[in-house]
């Protein structure tokens, strides 16, 4: 059998293709973004596509599934609050087709505004979850969830996190399993969730529970590995890589087959050892379950709950659970003399422009999702709150109809404007709001690595599509005053920025100009400072740009990292940066 090193999300693309999935959708969100970059591998058996946003994922492989296509939905767990409303229904509704939603939590919030833990959904909507612990499960478990989902008519959740979706491990290869027939069958009191029918789908449910919970203990997913009684363990995820490695002498249940809990494979084993050990990541949700069943255990009062475990934290909590010392310091104290590098905007990155424009006005900036988000560091300090996807604009209202003194200006990218933006822009029309609107559009998914999105003309298959325009919509949505600028021309941004925040009115302005790192050619001659015009007054650096470096004495400009932007020659007050002449 055919043996491939695969990442997690590598895994769960090809699970999807084994699993003969049909129809792929989710929205791009780190850790999970790779999982349909790699199912566009498997196109010509798979129509795979960004949603605008997750919400419209899940409902599109709802339909997909209701006419009994396979399919998988991909997001990250912040994604999942998004696609909410439709779970909690879909649950009652079931499905025909077997669907997967594979949902990537962040623990230690590498790349995301909180760390939350996307197991309670499973519990909230009352279907199936699975967590694997490497790749080779990632791929069997969709195979596994897809099989599951049919044979219980339900959506099952599997929850991958970081370490899973990045880690590589060794994955057997196998074939594709034939694709189910597809035609949809009519049937009301199934698909319609009017009270009248939805009642009885709500007691379905609740019947579908306890046959789960049965299911769940005798599945090959979940195993007692002995070791000896003095200490068991019961794990899932990762965290049975750190158990395994910590603690190599401690009888594990491994969970991989997690919700509904399987609770006679949880008491066989905990009276199988002296001491019950429950070590899993985030929240105390295995440890509340298992306490719920009257059994004693450790878990949260050594286990933290906040951010990623390792192995050493694992080592340290046995020591304490031991009464001895730490067997190792859990962190390494941080050399002071080492200057902090927080991070930036590219160099030539077109926000910087507009955060500078901003700059020149004592107005409050609700933030969102994105690149831009680096606008609240200095020097640039122009970023005032960071809520969720789309809040930048419903913000701005809430803080604009508060009677709040200052103007008040809401900033958001291209992709976060078509995820979730729109309802709130619309909203300030409706309701008569007076707030400034800036949709810096870079033309792509930036953050998350270059994804297409509605704006872009071009769809993850990558067929040419519509190029849905941002200020059209605005003018849709009932906004009077819309702008558009290059925001390479800081001139006329200023006096546009300034122009919108003083009306007295709603305005939408839409900042125009391709992502430098995704077009990966210079935007002009590369610039540098002369040295005997210079008068270092450093205003250069206040643009946080990475290629003028500052520290002693005069600003230089290196020319490795200068794309030809311009914008440190426009904010030179005594003309002293000046274009590189070529050498002839």
């Amino acid at each position: 059998m055919l043996t491939e090193l695969m990442s997690g999300n590598e895994a769960f693309a090809r699970g999807a293709y084994e699993a003969g999935v049909v129809v792929a959708a989710g929205y791009p969100g780190t850790p999970s973004t790779e999982i349909l970059e790699n199912v566009v591998k498997y196109k010509s058996d798979i129509y795979a596509e960004w949603s605008p946003n997750e919400k419209v994922a899940l409902e599109m492989a709802a339909g997909a599934s209701m006419a009994g296509a396979r399919s998988i939905v991909t997001m990250k767990h912040v994604g999942l609050n998004v696609a909410a409303d439709p779970l909690m229904t879909l649950a009652y509704i079931g499905v025909q087709g077997g669907m997967v939603i594979i949902v990537a939590d962040d623990p230690g919030m590498h790349s995301s505004q909180n760390e939350q833990d996307s197991r309670h959904y499973a519990r909230f909507a009352k279907v199936p979850l699975l967590e694997p612990s490497d790749s080779q499960e990632a791929k069997d478990f969709v195979l596994f969830g897809i099989e599951l989902s049919e044979k219980y008519n339900t959506p099952v959740i599997v929850r991958s996190n970081t370490r899973i979706s990045h880690s590589r491990t060794p994955v057997e290869l196998g074939s594709r399993r034939e694709p189910h027939k597809v035609g949809f069958e009519k049937d009301p009191s199934k698909y319609v969730t009017v009270p009248l029918w939805a009642r009885e789908m709500r007691k379905s449910l609740e019947h579908k529970l306890p046959v789960l919970v049965e299911e769940a203990c005798k599945s090959s997913l979940n195993r007692i590995e002995m070791r000896g009684k003095t200490r068991g363990v019961i794990t899932s995820s990762i965290a049975y890589q750190y158990v395994r490695d910590a603690w190599p002498k401690a009888s594990v249940l491994k969970l991989g087959f997690v919700h509904p809990f399987p609770d006679e494979l949880i008491r066989e084993f905990a009276g199988r050892v002296d001491e019950l050990v429950i070590v899993e990541e985030l929240d105390d949700f295995l440890e509340q379950h298992v306490k719920s069943l009257g059994l004693r255990c450790k878990g949260r009062e050594f286990i933290p709950g906040i951010g990623e475990l390792n192995t050493t934290i694992l080592l340290d909590a046995a020591a304490k659970m031991e009464g001895k010392a730490p067997s190792r310091e859990v962190a390494l104290e941080s050399d002071t003399d080492l200057p902090a590098r927080p991070p930036v905007l590219c160099p030539g990155c077109p926000h910087r422009s507009v955060f500078y424009a901003l700059g020149k006005h004592d107005v409050i900036v609700a933030g969102d999702i994105g690149c831009y988000s680096l606008g609240a560091f200095k020097p640039l300090n122009r970023l005032d709150s960071i809520l969720c996807m789309g809040g930048g604009i419903s913000m701005a209202h809430g803080l604009d109809k508060s009677c709040e003194p200052k103007k008040v200006v809401g900033m958001l990218g291209d992709s976060t404007f078509f995820h979730s933006g729109i309802t709130g822009l619309l909203d300030i029309a409706y309701n008569k709001g007076k707030s400034t609107i800036i949709v810096v559009d870079n033309r792509t998914t930036a953050m998350t690595g270059h994804q297409e999105n509605p704006g872009t003309g071009r769809t993850l298959m990558g067929d040419e599509t519509i190029s849905a325009s941002i200020a059209e919509i605005g003018r849709a949505c009932g906004i009077k005053r819309v702008r558009e600028i290059n925001p390479y021309d800081m001139a006329n941004t200023q006096k546009v920025v300034t122009e919108e925040i003083n009306a007295d009115e709603a305005s939408l302005i839409v900042s125009v100009a391709p992502c430098v790192l995704r077009e990966r050619k210079p935007l002009g001659a590369k610039r540098h400072i002369h040295e005997k015009l210079c008068k270092n007054c450093r205003a250069c650096l206040k643009l946080g740009c990475p290629a003028i470096e500052g520290g002693e004495g005069k600003p230089r400009i290196n020319p490795l990292l200068c794309t030809g932007c311009a914008m440190c020659e426009y904010v030179c007050p005594f003309g002293a940066i000046a274009p590189v002449e070529e050498k002839k």
